[in-house]
C-alpha cells in the first residue's frame, strides 16, 4: 500500500533514483519517497539514466578492449543498449584509424554520435592512459579517482592499504539523521532509523517511518451499530447516534431517547402552592386542590383558607337587621321583638321568643339541692359552623374547638393553622409540607416505598430494562447509585465512567516484548512481532525485504521482488464484504495485467480477493465470530511491457473480542 509523505525537493528525488540505480534495483518498481507524480517520474528517470550509462560504458570498454561486439547477441534490454554503444564506439575507432574526421554527419542518433566522437578523438596516448586507469581501477576495491588513487562509495572509508574499504558506522559517529523516538541501526554502507515504539492502535506505519491515522469509518472496521453514525478521530473513532433527542429526553448507550423526570431531577420547577406532574418529554404545574369548609374560601396562592365576610356580600343575609361577621360564619343582631334563629340564621318574630327561651334555659326544681339549677346549652349544636373553624366540642357551660389532622389550633382558639409535619422528620429522606398534610420525596437513585409511602428504597440501576447498557463491560449497584468496571487487564475506565478504553501497552511500556521485537497493540492486549528476511533478500525499512540481484536463473526471477509485512486488527463480527487491505503498484500504466491472490493462510475461507482498477483488495468473506489470529500471504503479479514482476504482502490479522460484557447478577454484588 502506498501513502503520501512530506514534500521533498526534485534533487532529492533524483539522488534517490541514482542511488538505487547504482544498487541495480528495478527502476520500474522503486519504493516511493513521495506521493508527488513529478517526484516519481524524476526518481525513475534518474535511476534509468544511471543504468543506461553503466550499460553504455560496458559496451565502450568492450569495443576498446576486444575490438568487436559479437558477445552481445541476446535480445534483452540491457544487452541491446550495451551493443549499441559498443558498435558506435567501433565506428569512431575506425574513423580515427583511417584518419577520417570525427565529426561525421551520419544520422546515427544523438547518443551514438556522442559515443562515436569520443572514441574517435581518443589518441594513442589517451588509450594508454585509459588502459593504465583501468588497471588501477581493478586494483581498487570500489572506485578509482585518478593518479593511481582509490576511493570508496558513500558510507565507506578507505583502509590503510589504500585499496579496500570499510563500512562507516554512522550510528556510532552520530552522523545519522534519525529523529526523536527513533533508534539508529547501522547497515552495510548506510544506516536505517527504526521507531522505538509502535504507532499504537488506530495508526499504521508508512514507508517513510511515520504514523498515519487509520480511518476506521472509511475502511469499515468500526463496530458502530445501525442506529449510530461513525465519526473518525485521531487514533480512534466515535459512534454518534443518528437520532438526536429533543428537550426533555436523555439518550442511553443504545441511542434510545428516555424521558427525563423533571419533578425529581430539578429543584422546585413549580411555583409555591403548585405541585409538579411529570409528562412525556416535559412536565406541568398544577395548583394544590385544597377544600375549604363553609364560610371560607381559598387564597390566591392556593395555600390556605380565608374567612368569608358574609355581612359585606351582595345578599342581605340578616334581612335588614344588624349583621356581625364571625370566623367561618356570621350572626344577626335582631331588632326589638325578634330573636336570632342560629339554625336558620334569620331573625324571627316575638311569638317564638318563649320557645327559644325554653330551648336556652330550663329551670327545674331540685328537691335534693334545694336550689334551681340551669341545664347546659350545647353551643356546638345551636351554632353549627359558626364557633369553630374545624371541629367543635361541647363542654359544661361552654365549648372548645379542635382541628383535623394536619392542622393546629390558632392563637384565637377557634381557627386552624397548617401544621408543618416536616419539622418532626416523618420521611426517611426528603419531606415537602403541603396544606393540611405533607409529601415524602427521595433523592436520586432511590424510590418511595409503595407500602408506607415514607421510606426510600434503593433503585437497582443495573437491573433496570436499560441497565444492561449503562456500562460497557460490568455494572455494580451501590446504595443510591452504581459504578462501572472494566476487565482486569488490557482496559481502563474511560473518562465518562461507563465505557472501557483500550490500554496501549506499547505506549505505556507495560508490554513484555524483547529488544529485538516490536510491540503491536490490539484491543485488550498486545502482540510481540519480529521477522527475518529469506535468503537472497535484504531488509529495507522496518517491515520490508527486497530481493538481491539474480543470476538470471528461473528460480530466482520467479521470487517476489519485494516482501512487505503488514499488521491489522479489528473486532469480531465485522460485516461481511468489508474491505480490510488494498494492494497495487505505485502507478498504473495502460495494458497492465494485474493479478492478486491469497496464496497461504486462508484455510477457513474467511477472506477473499477482488480485482479493482488500482490493483486488488482483500475483504472479509465469512463472519468471524470468535477471536483468532490469521497469517495471510497476499501475492500481486504485475505484467508490464512483457515483463512479469511479483510482490508479496504478509498480512498478520488479529481479530479481538467485540465489546466484552458481563451479564448483571445481583447475587454477585
Amino acid at each position: 500500500m502506498f501513502t503520501g509523505a512530506e514534500q521533498i525537493s526534485i534533487e532529492d528525488c533524483c539522488k534517490d533514483g541514482q542511488k538505487r540505480g547504482n544498487d541495480n534495483e528495478d527502476c520500474a518498481s522503486l519504493p516511493l519517497i513521495s506521493g508527488s507524480t513529478t517526484c516519481r517520474t524524476v526518481q525513475e528517470q534518474c535511476c534509468v539514466t544511471v543504468l543506461e550509462d553503466r550499460m553504455c560504458s560496458t559496451g565502450i570498454n568492450v569495443a576498446k578492449d576486444q575490438g568487436a561486439c559479437d558477445s552481445f547477441l541476446t535480445n534483452t534490454c540491457q544487452n541491446k543498449t550495451t551493443k549499441i554503444c559498443c558498435d558506435c564506439c567501433l565506428l569512431g575507432k575506425v574513423a580515427q584509424e583511417n584518419n577520417l574526421p570525427c565529426d561525421h554527419s551520419l544520422s546515427v542518433g544523438y547518443q551514438c554520435g556522442l559515443v562515436s566522437r569520443a572514441c574517435c578523438m581518443e589518441g594513442a596516448a589517451d588509450n594508454q592512459t585509459t588502459t593504465h586507469t583501468e588497471e588501477t581501477q581493478r586494483k581498487c576495491a570500489q572506485r578509482c579517482v585518478g593518479n593511481d588513487t582509490c576511493a570508496c562509495f558513500t558510507g565507506y572509508k578507505l583502509k590503510p592499504d589504500g585499496k579496500n574499504c570499510d563500512d562507516i558506522n554512522e550510528c556510532l559517529l552520530g552522523s545519522s539523521n534519525c529523529r526523536g523516538g527513533e533508534r539508529c541501526i547501522n547497515t552495510e554502507g548506510s544506516f536505517r532509523c527504526q521507531r522505538e515504539v509502535s504507532c499504537g492502535t488506530g495508526y499504521e506505519l508508512t514507508d517513510t517511518n511515520n504514523c498515519k491515522d487509520i480511518d476506521e469509518c472509511e475502511t469499515g472496521i468500526h463496530n458502530c451499530g445501525q442506529e449510530f453514525q461513525c465519526q473518525n478521530t485521531q487514533g480512534s473513532f466515535r459512534c454518534l447516534p443518528k437520532v438526536k433527542c429533543g428537550v426533555g429526553y436523555i439518550q442511553d448507550a443504545l441511542g434510545n431517547c428516555i424521558d427525563i423526570n423533571e419533578c425529581v431531577s430539578q429543584t422546585g420547577p413549580c411555583h409555591r402552592g403548585q405541585i409538579c406532574i411529570n409528562t412525556v418529554g416535559s412536565y406541568i404545574c398544577q395548583r394544590n386542590s385544597v377544600n375549604c369548609g363553609r364560610g371560607y374560601h381559598l387564597n390566591d396562592d392556593g395555600t390556605r383558607c380565608l374567612d368569608i365576610d358574609e355581612c359585606k356580600g351582595p345578599e342581605k343575609v340578616c334581612g335588614g337587621h344588624g349583621c356581625i361577621n364571625l370566623l367561618g360564619s356570621y350572626r344577626c343582631e335582631c331588632e326589638a321583638g325578634y330573636i336570632f334563629n342560629s339554625i336558620a340564621r334569620v331573625c324571627e318574630g316575638e311569638h317564638s321568643r318563649k320557645t327559644h327561651a325554653s330551648m336556652r334555659t330550663v329551670l327545674i326544681s331540685a328537691s335534693y339541692c334545694g336550689i334551681f339549677c340551669a341545664l347546659d346549652i350545647n353551643e356546638c349544636r345551636h351554632y353549627p359552623g359558626r364557633l369553630c373553624a374545624h371541629k367543635c366540642e361541647n363542654t359544661l357551660g361552654s365549648y372548645k374547638c379542635s382541628c383535623t389532622t394536619g392542622f393546629k389550633l390558632a392563637g384565637d382558639g377557634r381557627n386552624c393553622d397548617d401544621l408543618n409535619e416536616c419539622d418532626n422528620n416523618p420521611c426517611s429522606q426528603e419531606c415537602a409540607n403541603v396544606y393540611g398534610s405533607y409529601q415524602c420525596y427521595c433523592r436520586r437513585g432511590y424510590q418511595l416505598s409503595d407500602i408506607d409511602g415514607v421510606t426510600c428504597e434503593d433503585i437497582d440501576e443495573c437491573a433496570l430494562p436499560t441497565g444492561g447498557h449503562i456500562c460497557a463491560y460490568r455494572c455494580h449497584n451501590t446504595p443510591g447509585s452504581f459504578h462501572c468496571s472494566c476487565p482486569v487487564s488490557g482496559y481502563t475506565l474511560a473518562p465518562n465512567a461507563r465505557s472501557c478504553q483500550d490500554v496501549d501497552e506499547c505506549v505505556t511500556g507495560t508490554h513484555t516484548c524483547t529488544e529485538n521485537q516490536s510491540c503491536f497493540n490490539i484491543q485488550g492486549g498486545f502482540r510481540c512481532l519480529s521477522f527475518d528476511c529469506p535468503a537472497n533478500y535484504r531488509r529495507v525499512g522496518e517491515t520490508r525485504c527486497e530481493r538481491l540481484l539474480c543470476n538470471e536463473s528461473v528460480e530466482c526471477l520467479a521470487m517476489p521482488l519485494r516482501i512487505t509485512n503488514y499488521y491489522l486488527t479489528f473486532p469480531t463480527n465485522i460485516p461481511v464484504f468489508t474491505n480490510i487491505f488494498r494492494m497495487g503498484p505505485s502507478s498504473i500504466v495502460a495494458d497492465d495485467d494485474i493479478q492478486v491472490a491469497i496464496t497461504a493462510g486462508n484455510e477457513g475461507g474467511f477472506f477473499k480477493t477482488e480485482r479493482v482498477p488500482t490493483g486488488g483488495v482483500m475483504s472479509v468473506a465469512k463472519l468471524i465470530n470468535k477471536p483468532q489470529d490469521f497469517e495471510l500471504s497476499l501475492e500481486l503479479r504485475l505484467r508490464r511491457y512483457g515483463t512479469l514482476s511479483t510482490y508479496l504482502a504478509k498480512v498478520l490479522v488479529f481479530v479481538t473480542q467485540d465489546e466484552p460484557r458481563v451479564p448483571y447478577n445481583p447475587l454477585l454484588e
